[in-house]
């Protein structure tokens, strides 16, 4: 297994890509802390590890709540003695351009987006620094590497996911961790409700995939925990401070 013994922490990860990302890193060996907004997502997706063989627990999670999130994380290594992977992936999609987004919607999409997870990296980076190892995994977006139209709060703050970690990755790499981003394209979960108010329905979201992508068709949640496997795993030990996007080609 290419994970064995290993503890990993994850935000958001009651449903979607945070769901498929636990479940394959807990059937690739690994001990798997599963935290949502929602606890009784993460019960049942905590649930559905151990009832396959897996190691899990669950716990509900608000991570805009710094002292929170520290606590949740710190704890983790407590209980287990150490902490390997945090994928960081809790976020938020307000759609709009600059003229229908609020201040208080773009702070709330920064809190999520970029600070939350600024707060995590912290938090695991104090128990990974003097282990000299681990790999920390923040979600982005392929919004961080391009521009949708009248996303503003959504993509200033995907951007600024990719600068962030790549200045984590950088300042530590020489210590042995490794920081790199996740950058999903158009998964079908309900995480893609922004997009579709912004695009004015159902129906046009579905026309956009199919004509905009090159490959035509919605990625799946399976497919994007394959990457988040592959980065947090030794498959990847020479890659740091590096956007993995997985959209189809739509980027291009």
């Amino acid at each position: 297994m290419l994970l064995k013994d290993r503890v990993a922490f994850l935000t958001g990860a009651g449903a979607g890509i945070g769901r498929a990302g636990a479940l394959a890193l807990a059937r690739n060996g690994a001990r798997v802390v599963v935290s949502d907004l929602d606890p009784a997502r993460a019960h049942a997706v905590a649930d559905a590890i151990v009832a396959s063989g897996g190691q899990a627990e669950a716990l509900g999670l608000d991570v805009t709540i710094d002292t929170d999130l520290e606590d949740a994380i710190i704890g983790t290594e407590r209980r287990f003695g150490r902490l390997d992977i945090l994928h960081s992936h809790a976020g938020i999609q307000i759609p709009g351009g600059l003229e229908d987004v609020s201040a208080a919607d773009m702070d709330l999409s920064w809190r999520l987006n970029v600070r939350a997870h600024f707060v995590a990296a912290r938090a695991a980076m104090t128990m990974m620094k003097p282990r000299r190892t681990g790999s920390i995994i923040i979600t982005s977006s392929n919004s961080g590497v391009q521009y949708d139209r009248e996303m503003i709060a959504y993509c200033t703050t995907k951007h600024a996911v990719v600068a962030m970690v790549r200045q984590i990755a950088v300042d530590y790499a020489r210590h042995g961790i490794r920081c790199n981003a996740l950058c999903p394209g158009f998964v079908d979960t309900v995480f893609n409700a922004g997009f579709e108010t912004q695009m004015g329905g159902r129906a046009a979201l579905e026309t956009y995939v199919s004509d905009a992508i090159p490959m035509g068709r919605w990625g799946s949640a399976e497919e994007i925990a394959e990457s988040i496997v592959y980065l947090a795993s030794d498959q990847s030990s020479f890659m740091t401070g590096h956007a993995l996007v997985i959209d189809g080609a739509e980027s291009i």
